[in-house]
């Protein structure tokens, strides 16, 4: 294998809150292994989500572009935007990589490759499961895979899905890879996604540490919460959910991420067996985040800190000369940026058309004009988009087609995103200037929603609260559903 080309580790949770890591996590919680790759690596404290939602924050990673280029703005078929030309595998392969994708990877079909040339997915878990003739069976505790209630799970952690993406992770990287090339493996973990079900010791371990309780905007406490979140709150009743169960949900949720944490130290360990961790590069992000009670809301989807902002480090290998570690960078990234920074490691230079920066060149301070903004948006493409939103990782500022509402938010000075300064005339400079920036890049797409010279919102859908709550309940699924969303 030639020296200069690193073997590449991208590792990426499901639905990880960007404070349940490194120096934003509550002092108590266990995430050792996150803590040293931030010693070892690079830490994007303003990572977000260009659209915090599973498969178009996969597209992303897979394309390097924005979801405005890629148009995938919802769950759905990623063949509908992507094949295999131009992906990360296949660039990667082009280089000379193996290359392997363990875990949730969310493609639809559920066994498109899309350029990898081995996928192992939680379907083959949950049909191991099944055919082991073991009696205790994953996801037997009727919980959906979007409701904030927790239990513990139905298998002893040995057995989890956490666990066995380790497993067959740590597997590849000792046993099935060629290792006369480079490899290139995407390590998935599908929590802490819904259902919340920790196996023990994780149910139990952060039970009488001191939760933090959920935080309320006076926009979510006074009725001027925009519509379209208001939807989906009342369509699956996380606005319903009792204060003491907000409580066990976060306690269930960070015992998720600790487990994943610890299985990580498990990838970690096979490299170092091997004498390969110096010249490993491993990448760690979560594809967006979760409301988890904030602002009486549950789930993902919408531009605010708890959804749209992710955990996201990068680790150089020790064998590069010029190497950064344990800096923290604080220009706003995003899952575009993947693309390009492991294309660039692996010695290629990345096609015109990506959207994403080098992170490498970011943290090596490279970049004469880096990146000023993340741009967000989500909802079906494109007539009923939710949002449109702009971040500089300090203002964030969004438009509501719907209603035509506004919200901006300080985080520096309000980082729970309490107060919207929209409106206020001491924050108008700051709106009228996010504004105008979101609006050149609608009016240079020829969007839909600009007309003369300004955007132009809808009326409400007029659809009652009764309505929206007579609405089957969002992710129940078994274990035979046929899409990959059992986590």
């Amino acid at each position: 294998m030639p020296s200069d080309q690193p073997n590449i580790i991208l590792i990426s949770t499901d639905q990880q809150r960007f404070d349940t890591a490194g120096d934003a996590a509550p002092s108590w919680m266990r995430t050792p292994h996150y803590d040293h790759l931030c010693n070892e690596g690079v830490e994007f404290t303003r990572a977000y989500a260009d659209c915090p939602i599973c498969v178009p924050a996969r597209t992303s990673i897979m394309t390097g572009k924005f979801t405005t280029t890629h148009h995938m703005s919802n769950n759905g078929e990623t063949s509908d935007v992507m094949g295999r030309e131009g992906t990360l595998p296949t660039v990667l392969r082009e280089l000379g990589y193996q290359t392997a994708a363990i875990g949730k990877m969310h493609f639809g079909p559920e066994r498109t490759r899309h350029g990898f040339d081995e996928m192992i997915l939680p379907a083959d878990y949950y049909n191991e499961m099944q055919r082991s003739g073991n009696p205790l069976q994953p996801m037997r505790h009727g919980l959906g895979q979007n409701e904030l209630y927790p239990t513990m799970a139905t298998v002893p952690e040995a057995l989890t899905l956490t666990n066995w993406t380790a497993q067959r992770s740590l597997e590849y990287i000792r046993e099935r890879r060629d290792p006369t090339v480079p490899f290139f493996l995407w390590c998935s973990f599908a929590k802490p996604h819904p259902p919340l079900d920790p196996p023990e010791p994780y149910y139990s371990m952060y039970r009488d540490c001191p939760i933090p309780d959920p935080v309320y905007g006076e926009w979510s406490e006074d009725g001027s919460m925009p519509e379209a979140m208001k939807r989906q709150q009342q369509q699956w009743s996380l606005d319903r959910v009792p204060p003491e169960v907000i409580r066990a949900a976060r306690v269930a949720y960070y015992g998720l991420i600790t487990q994943i944490d610890y299985n990580m130290g498990r990838v970690f360990a096979a490299l170092q067996d091997l004498g390969m961790s110096d010249n490993a590069l491993i990448c760690y992000t979560s594809d967006h985040g979760e409301f988890l009670g904030d602002h009486h809301t549950g789930c993902k989807v919408f531009h605010h800190e708890p959804a749209a902002h992710v955990p996201f480090v990068l680790r150089m290998p020790k064998s590069w000369p010029d190497r950064h570690h344990g800096d923290k960078v604080k220009i706003p990234v995003t899952h575009a940026d993947i693309l390009p920074t492991l294309v660039a490691a692996a010695g290629g230079t990345p096609a015109d058309d990506v959207d994403g920066m080098n992170l490498i060149d970011l943290a090596r301070g490279r970049i004469a004009q880096p990146r000023r903004y993340v741009e967000t948006t989500a909802g079906p493409w494109p007539d009923g988009l939710f949002y449109f939103g702009i971040t500089d990782g300090r203002w964030k500022y969004a438009w509501f087609p719907e209603g035509d509402a506004e919200q901006l938010f300080d985080i520096e000075t309000d980082p729970h995103e309490l107060i919207n300064r929209a409106g206020r005339p001491e924050c108008e400079p700051t709106r009228t200037k996010l504004r105008a920036e979101l609006l050149r890049l609608h009016v240079a797409r020829n969007s839909p929603y600009v007309k003369g010279g300004d955007f132009v919102g809808r009326p409400l859908a007029g659809d009652s609260e009764r309505d929206r709550r007579n609405n089957f309940w969002a992710g129940y699924h078994t274990e035979n559903y046929d899409v990959d969303v059992r986590h």
